[in-house]
């Protein structure tokens, strides 16, 4: 069974960082595309990033362009998301998600909150 496991979030100042933490099991974290994505009170999802099997990496926020960073340790099948320069409107609930074989996962989600 595919789950992943979210850790690191808390509250932060703005300006602050923080590096969120994803253990997966049920599956080869580098067999799979997977992303951080987060959730705001009251919005959409918005897909951060992005990490592909061959290591490619993509950003989809432009707000989180040049701040956040994505890697991924396969050795101990994790996904971390390094956030730098927090502002408040990064504040949200994060989740690992990936899509395999047709079936979508998620974490639980740890919660960011920036304060100004």
């Amino acid at each position: 069974e595919v789950q992943f496991v979210e850790s690191g979030g808390g509250l932060v100042q703005s300006g602050g960082s923080l590096t969120l933490s994803c253990v997966a099991s049920g599956f080869n974290i580098a067999s799979n595309d997977v992303s951080w994505v987060r959730r705001a009170p009251g919005q959409g999802p918005e897909r951060v990033s992005r990490v592909y099997p061959d290591g490619t990496i993509r950003y989809y926020a432009e707000s989180i362009k040049g701040r956040f960073t994505i890697s991924r340790d396969n050795a101990k099948n994790m996904l971390y998301l390094q956030m730098n320069s927090l502002k408040p409107d990064d504040s949200a609930n994060y989740y690992c998600h990936t899509n395999r074989g047709g079936e979508v996962y998620w974490g639980q989600g740890t919660q960011v909150t920036v304060s100004s």
